[in-house]
């Protein structure tokens, strides 16, 4: 796929980018060597190879996940104005 120089005006003019005919020529040439690349790397079998998370395998040293804080759910909600089931009630604002 290759653009035109009129398709790059139009994107240019539906972004409300102002470019001149230099700068649309220039944007045109670094778009279509993207579509280029894109088109190798689509043309790259790759039935059977696993899908990665990142390129290299890391593994990232995870902290043990364990309760910090002392539960205060009943003291916070005994200042609030207005709860029921341990949920907080606040007035409706949109009708």
């Amino acid at each position: 796929m290759s653009l035109t120089l009129e398709q790059v005006q139009r994107i240019a003019h539906l972004a409300r980018i102002e470019i001149s005919e230099a700068e649309a020529l220039t944007t045109r040439s670094h778009l279509n060597g993207i579509f280029e690349l894109i088109e190798q790397m689509q043309a790259v079998d790759t039935k059977g190879i696993e899908p990665m998370a990142h390129a290299q395998e890391l593994s990232q040293r995870l902290r043990q996940d364990v309760v910090s804080e002392p539960d205060r759910r009943t003291a916070f909600q005994a200042i609030a104005p207005e709860t029921e089931a341990g949920l907080y009630l606040v007035p409706k604002v949109i009708e």
